[in-house]
């Protein structure tokens, strides 16, 4: 992941000198609420890979997702900017951009459950201003904790972190309790909403004898993935995420989407949209990707072996 990320910033710094070049007669100005650098170069790369060059004829306006009570100041400020899209990296920022506007339109990038959370009327036909990316957080719940039941051995007991203010966490939640009922474990479920939260969260799932971490869908949670890891190492407890970053981080597992193919699809949807298409119009897509990401230098650092049958279906191994 680093070493394609590093060819990324390569590439970005040959295409760079395009923007000596003349300025086009319109630059499209997009609206973008993300936060990690990373991803808004896969971004910035995908569009330039589609004839959108920053600099010469189109300008990114990147905004903060992490910061839940800011939202919906920064969705104004795109406004008040006249952008063209938001891009809404996950189901906070999509509901933010939707309570402000019914006619800019939205690009999901990713949101959870985005029919069951009401963002769109069906993933075939969206209807309203609002497309993109569904990230399948619900549906994935159950191989996330039938994956931690196969690494550790007699396992039983987990607590799961997630943040009550995410509009499908409780959808993902109960799907999880679900599979939990199902595979015999039993769940201790923590709300976090900020930072200083972890700490106490991780007392409690230590003192409740948990033997395992799952953390669901919330950008308070994936923007802080190294605290998590290094949490969890601490307290020697297995955890698995929702995304690769998770895993690099330090969380032993992550199984999810690909998330360089997420913000590729969504400049694909940028681009039909800024050439005429209506988003209601354009089906949501569903990941087809996903990765299972095995850290497994946390692995030796909590003292646990990894199953060859783990080893033998992971797309990438963190040594």
């Amino acid at each position: 992941m680093r070493r394609r990320y590093s060819l990324m910033l390569l590439g970005a710094a040959v295409v760079g000198p395009v923007t000596a070049f003349a300025q086009s007669a319109k630059e499209r100005r997009i609206g973008v609420l993300l936060t990690r650098p990373e991803r808004q170069e896969i971004f910035r790369h995908a569009m330039r890979d589609l004839g959108h060059v920053e600099g010469q004829n189109v300008r990114f306006e990147f905004r903060p997702n992490t910061i839940s009570d800011r939202l919906p100041g920064f969705v104004r400020e795109l406004l008040e900017l006249n952008v063209e899209v938001i891009v809404a990296a996950g189901s906070q920022s999509v509901r933010a951009a939707q309570q402000a506007t019914r006619t800019v339109p939205i690009v999901m990038a990713p949101a959870s459950d985005p029919v069951g959370t009401g963002f769109v009327e069906s993933l075939a036909r969206p209807g309203g201003n609002t497309t993109g990316i569904s990230l399948l957080s619900t549906d994935l719940s159950a191989k996330r904790l039938e994956l931690l039941k196969e690494t550790i051995v007699s396992f039983s007991r987990a607590t799961v972190l997630w943040d009550p203010d995410d509009p499908p966490a409780a959808l993902a939640l109960r799907e999880t309790e679900r599979a939990a009922r199902e595979l015999g474990i039993a769940l201790q479920v923590i709300g976090v909403k900020q930072v200083p939260e972890f700490d106490a969260a991780f007392a409690t799932a230590v003192s409740g004898s948990s033997e395992a971490i799952v953390v669901l869908s919330a950008p308070v949670l994936s923007i802080n993935a190294a605290r998590i890891g290094d949490l969890a190492i601490r307290n020697r407890l297995p955890s698995i995420g929702i995304s690769s970053d998770m895993a690099q981080e330090g969380c032993l597992l992550s199984y999810g989407p690909s998330f360089d193919y997420v913000f590729r699809r969504a400049a694909a949807y940028v681009d039909k949209i800024l050439k005429g298409a209506k988003p209601g119009d354009l089906p949501v897509e569903q990941p087809t990707k996903l990765e299972l990401v095995i850290n497994l230098k946390t692995a030796k650092a909590i003292g646990l072996t990894i199953p060859p049958s783990i080893f033998a279906r992971a797309d990438e191994v963190i040594e």
